[in-house]
């Protein structure tokens, strides 16, 4: 007889977007995070995987969301297979149904991380296993998890936290982390120019997130207002992957640049107030994109201050760090046949 509970929530699911998840359900893969974070780093195995083959698609260039899930897949005993653009035809010479087909026949589970939220939704309607969102237009699902491991980590909780999201308001992290922050009780505030403000199907989200969780949102231009009482102070490139209006941006953006100034804006005690990013971060010229925009616009650093990046406020590697445990979560959670408790 089945056991009560088994692989209940998680087993077989694909993750494409927090909305999709119930604050229980984030908080167990935040949790089970940092429980094979400890695992980690006490060098206890943990083979969830064994045997299983992974794939990662990677329509889209990657640091972090490439190494994680290759060190997770191999920590949990699986191998991945790694895909770029010129290594496969999905959509190109191939339809994202017939490469889902095939691939899912031959691996475990498949990573996408690309452009449209509809290919990676494709992909998990004909994959026939689990696929897990690396990155889309629209949501960044697994930073979503590493990030509130981070919060947590520090804060010991996450519900009640006040979270400030400097940048594009209407790109995928902004949508992810106003949607996900409002499902788990974050007050998420989108500090952005009017011009960059996200559109109402997010923040109809979000307005049914907050009605269950208790929470609340801003989404202003005022940075006075974005910043009062933050604990957490949030930075995002101000151009994303494939777009090119640099001029535009670096000109809606500059004002909204993250330093000390802001950081003290906020009113709040240092050991209650973090910076983080998702990475990469131009807090210098010691980047190719750093050098260009310095030679046309005159600016040292971007999103945030090399200062601030470097201070006792800087959290983001712990926070690139959490990428691999908690994909290594969702990727044991629901392709592990765990025994998983109800949540």
């Amino acid at each position: 007889m089945e056991k009560k509970g088994y692989a209940s929530h998680f087993q077989g699911r694909s993750l494409l977007a927090m909305k999709d998840f119930t604050a229980d359900e984030i908080n167990y893969l935040v949790d089970f995070g940092e429980h094979l974070k400890y695992l980690k780093h006490h060098h206890i195995p943990h083979h969830y995987m064994e045997g299983q083959n992974i794939a990662l698609l990677f329509e889209k260039t990657s640091t972090r969301t490439r190494s994680s899930f290759v060190v997770a897949a191999h920590d949990l005993g699986a191998s991945a297979e790694f895909m770029s653009p010129a290594d496969m035809q999905l959509g190109n010479k191939e339809s994202i149904e017939d490469t889902a087909i095939v691939l899912g026949n031959f691996f475990d589970g498949i990573e996408y991380r690309g452009f449209a939220q509809s290919d990676v939704e494709n992909l998990a309607k004909h994959a026939g296993v689990p696929v897990w969102n690396g990155l889309s237009d629209m949501w960044h699902p697994t930073q979503m998890i590493a990030d509130f491991m981070t919060i947590k980590e520090k804060f010991g909780h996450l519900k009640g936290i006040n979270l400030t999201y400097v940048g594009d308001g209407r790109n995928n992290m902004a949508n992810s982390l106003l949607v996900a922050g409002s499902i788990v009780g974050i007050n998420v505030r989108l500090l952005s120019p009017k011009e960059l403000f996200p559109g109402k199907e997010i923040t109809d989200m979000a307005d049914k997130a907050c009605a269950e969780s208790g929470a609340h949102y801003t989404i202003t231009d005022d940075i006075n207002e974005g910043v009062k009482d933050s604990n957490v102070i949030y930075g995002d490139v101000w151009v994303s992957m494939g777009e090119s209006n640099w001029e535009e941006r670096v000109n809606l953006l500059k004002p909204y640049q993250i330093n000390m100034d802001m950081m003290k804006a906020t009113g709040t005690p240092d050991d209650e107030l973090i910076f983080m990013d998702c990475l990469p971060a131009f807090h210098d010229t010691n980047t190719k994109y750093g050098k260009d925009v310095y030679e046309k616009y005159g600016l040292k650093c971007m999103e945030v201050t090399d200062e601030v990046f470097r201070s006792k406020y800087a959290w983001q590697f712990v926070e690139a760090e959490n990428r691999m445990h908690s994909i290594k979560a969702i990727m044991a959670a629901t392709n592990g046949n765990l025994f998983i408790p109800e949540v």
